[in-house]
């Protein structure tokens, strides 16, 4: 039974891998909610499909999927931030992060108080449950090249800073739970202490150590590429066993190494940073293919409660109705500002942080569970169908012209010991010679979002889409091509 088990979820991560890798590319253009692809397949592995996989609440396989899910979040979240550029946006991020995720985390706990007769703390890991706003239905739309850049500023600092805002005050209520259960006030300090204290110094410490290390012996010696890959995840699970070795917070160490290494400004390698995000990616899919396959299907049991049904609607609108009048102090565009406020979705995160309740084993938790997952289930299909149709509409405005080349001269064809590399003189004499030359920015979407100047008469080829965008915009096969990513 247990080979049978550990069998099932070996083909969940291989078909999550799989099926990730070949629907990337169309998902990406259709602006399809991946998520929802996801929870299908979860749905045919399941009991109520192919019987191959059955994950319950008090499985040891759901908490190691979510606790690494998160801890993966926080870190990648953390570890992409652009300190200078939150800088400059300081007056945007501050409303965001502030009144932007806390006064709808309470409203939410309020309306979960009132009409779900929950108590105030199982109110309030609730409220923050679903203030979180969900980084994986946002991708395609972050991404997206027409969305204006204070939008995908706002988005990006929502998703993958709130969660860390959001996670104290799950563990507060947790921990109040545990006082009135009959803890003593001195232990509950001592456990706050540890938590919010200790947790965050020693994932710090394991950041700085971490990178510095790295930044010594790539000097020195030199550290491989795919190895420097690797490096990432190995600082963020250290950072999470460190701190809760010793009583502190995994995740807040998690998410503190990351920032650590940010707020550094140490010349990495896109390797290190895009690995540990497409390793997040990776187990937040998982993490949707383990909910589909029954757990997050217990939300539609509670749909027919018109308390529960409301509560839902409320939580799905109340963060529009705060960020509108919140964000119209930011001083960004109103167009910028209307995005940034309709597209809030609630999706994994917010069934990561309800379940650190469910995991302590605090009686109840359950019922936050799968409420939790009724919201999620309407976002994926409110916020994930509002998204593509955007994205459609505005990919048709925004669709890539034609390029075309002017043959002012014969094309020369290159010798067969052309080097692989090209000078800058040996460029511009090409040019002046009349040749045929494609100059193409194939920088990854990080480097080119840090510095999104591009050379003179340059066309952008992102380097995980460019034989598409080639074909679409009908480059000359006869041109030289000069590709360069720095």
């Amino acid at each position: 039974m247990i080979e049978h088990h550990f069998a099932a979820v070996l083909a969940m991560i291989g078909i999550v891998i799989i099926v990730s890798s070949l629907l990337s590319g169309a998902v990406e253009r259709s602006g399809l909610p991946e998520v929802a692809i996801f929870l299908l397949v979860g749905a045919v592995l399941g009991p109520s499909g192919l019987g191959l996989v059955e994950l319950a609440l008090d499985s040891p396989t759901l908490r190691v999927i979510a606790t690494l899910a998160l801890v993966l979040v926080l870190f990648t979240d953390a570890i992409g931030a652009d300190i200078g550029e939150i800088r400059q946006q300081r007056r945007l991020a501050a409303l965001i992060l502030g009144p932007g995720t806390l006064v709808p985390a309470a409203l939410v706990a309020v309306a979960a108080w009132l009409l779900l007769d929950l108590s105030p703390a199982m109110a309030a890991i609730l409220g923050a449950a679903l203030a979180s706003t969900d980084p994986v239905l946002l991708r395609t739309l972050i991404r997206h090249p027409d969305l204006p850049p204070s939008a995908r500023l706002g988005l990006r600092l929502e998703s993958g800073m709130n969660d860390v805002i959001l996670l104290p005050v799950v563990v507060l209520a947790m921990l109040a739970l545990y006082g009135g259960a009959g803890a003593e006030a001195n232990g509950v300090a001592r456990r706050v202490m540890g938590l919010f204290l200790l947790g965050p110094v020693l994932g710090a410490l394991t950041g700085y150590v971490a990178i510095t290390l790295l930044d010594q012996v790539r000097r020195r010696v030199g550290v491989r590429r795919d190895y420097e890959s690797l490096y990432a995840l190995g600082v963020a699970f250290t950072a999470f066993a460190a701190a809760e070795a010793v009583g502190g917070s995994g995740f807040l160490a998690a998410f503190a190494a990351g920032l650590v290494i940010a707020w550094l400004d140490v010349e990495l390698c896109d390797c290190f940073l895009d690995y540990g995000e497409a390793s997040a990616e990776m187990f937040l899919l998982l993490s949707f293919v383990a909910f589909g396959t029954g757990l997050i299907w217990t939300g539609v049991s509670v749909a027919g409660d018109w308390r529960v049904l409301l509560f839902a609607v409320l939580a799905l609108s109340i963060r529009t109705a705060v960020l509108l009048p919140v964000l119209a102090r930011s001083g960004i565009d109103r167009r910028s500002r209307r995005l940034i406020a309709l597209f809030g979705p609630r999706g994994l995160s917010s069934l990561l942080l309800v379940l650190l309740p469910v995991f302590a084993g605090i009686p109840g938790a359950e019922r936050l569970f799968v409420v939790t997952c009724l919201v999620v289930l309407l976002s994926v299909i409110v916020h994930g169908g509002g998204i593509a149709l955007y994205l459609r509409r505005d990919g048709r405005a925004g669709a890539p012209a034609a390029v075309p080349v002017a043959h002012t001269a014969p094309a020369v064809q290159p010798e067969p010991s052309t080097p692989e590399r090209i000078t800058m003189d040996e460029l511009l004499g090409l040019q002046r010679s009349g040749a045929p030359v494609i100059l193409a920015d194939v920088r990854t979407e990080r480097s080119y979002r840090d510095d999104p100047n591009m050379a003179a008469g340059a066309i952008r080829l992102p380097p995980d889409d460019a034989v598409r965008l080639a074909r679409e915009r009908r480059l000359d096969q006869h041109a030289t091509l000069v590709l360069y990513c720095a």
